[in-house]
């Protein structure tokens, strides 16, 4: 089933497309977030390498099984035909309730349907105190009116 917007990419449906990432991430829910995958997407996120949905979800849900009250920002870098790179600033907070500021580079690569068929992903982690936290919104997809990273200064 096609995932519009499909390649190839303008500015315009690269950003919608990056948003559309955004906004399921921000779901934390790793079914939702799966669909938008080939079925034999190739993952490296950090130092793990892995393909497919059902490598996906079990990764994500480890993911938010130890990332508490997760919220994402991503913002456009380059686009091309069929590839987008984007980075992502994304804060949470562990078991022990210290919290984190992530900054991250992902390239992505789609097949003609806008399926995800390749994701790479580099991340640093950075401890925060709770007051520095920059993402307030109530969890789930951020506000229209919450500021992009690049407004933000970061």
């Amino acid at each position: 089933m096609p995932r519009p917007p499909l390649p190839p990419f303008t500015a315009d449906t690269a950003a919608q497309k990056a948003r559309l990432a955004e906004d399921a991430w921000n779901s934390r829910d790793p079914a939702r977030v799966a669909l938008a995958y080939s079925e034999d997407s190739r993952w490296r996120t950090r130092d793990e390498f892995f393909t497919g949905r059902a490598a996906i979800i079990a990764m994500l849900t480890r993911k938010w099984a130890a990332e508490h009250e997760y919220r994402l920002v991503k913002e456009i870098w380059a686009f091309g035909d069929n590839r987008i790179a984007v980075r992502f600033v994304y804060e949470c907070h562990d078991a022990n309730g210290q919290w984190w500021r992530c900054f991250g580079n992902e390239q992505w690569e789609f097949d003609a349907a806008g399926l995800m068929i390749r994701r790479e992903a580099s991340v640093n982690d950075v401890p925060i105190a709770a007051d520095d936290r920059l993402f307030r919104w109530p969890l789930g997809a951020r506000p229209a009116e919450h500021p992009g990273l690049s407004a933000m200064g970061l």
